[in-house]
């Protein structure tokens, strides 16, 4: 499992790289070559690591994903594995709103109230914000509906990797607030394991 979950990671941290590449080329297109050269000027990694980004991993585990990346990673767990995590329930983290550019959830989308805890994650992100899910492909009883109830907790689909029979990879945009009421098809099967 640790095997998988560090694999997992890294296909995350490519996200994260080519989600602050995406960011980079919309400020370049939308903004004149001073705006470029001030932004290039404040964050000289821009080019290469999105060290800016100010990252949530929620179930961080032992903290994998922030002990690869330069970036701020608040470790968010129920359990401290690394003395870097801050044990809280993943439905009321200790951030202010919309504080951080990308929320993480490998193979952490536990519990039953997963729209609470998602809420969470949209109070936390900014505006246009990335959020990624990976979680095991057997735990989705209906993507479509799931893909749907996060458009009503106030996200867009940006990509989806179904492509693995072991784990779905998602990444989702911040469009704007949770809408209020239940979201049915936001539902994930609980792992199970054989005795």
């Amino acid at each position: 499992r640790s095997g998988r979950s560090a694999a997992l990671r890294a296909r995350m941290e490519e996200r994260l790289l080519g989600a602050r590449f995406r960011y980079l080329n919309q400020q370049l297109y939308t903004g004149s070559s001073q705006d470029a050269a001030r932004l290039f000027r404040a964050d000289p990694a821009a080019f290469h690591l999105p060290a800016s980004l100010v990252v949530a991993d929620f179930g961080c585990g032992d903290c994998t994903l922030a002990a690869s990346v330069r970036n701020q990673v608040h470790c968010f767990d129920l359990v401290p594995l690394s003395p870097r995590v801050t044990v809280c329930d993943m439905a009321k983290v200790p951030l202010a709103a919309e504080s951080v550019d990308v929320a993480v959830f490998c193979l952490a989308l536990m519990g039953t109230n997963l729209q609470e805890i998602l809420g969470e994650a949209n109070r936390v992100l900014k505006l246009g914000g990335t959020l990624m899910v990976a979680e095991v492909a057997s735990r989705f009883e209906d993507t479509h509906a799931f893909l749907k109830a996060m458009t009503q907790l106030g996200f867009k689909t940006v990509s989806k990797d179904l492509s693995s029979s072991y784990f779905y990879l998602l990444e989702f945009a911040k469009t704007g607030p949770a809408r209020p009421g239940p979201a049915p098809g936001l539902r994930l099967r609980p792992c199970l394991y054989k005795r």
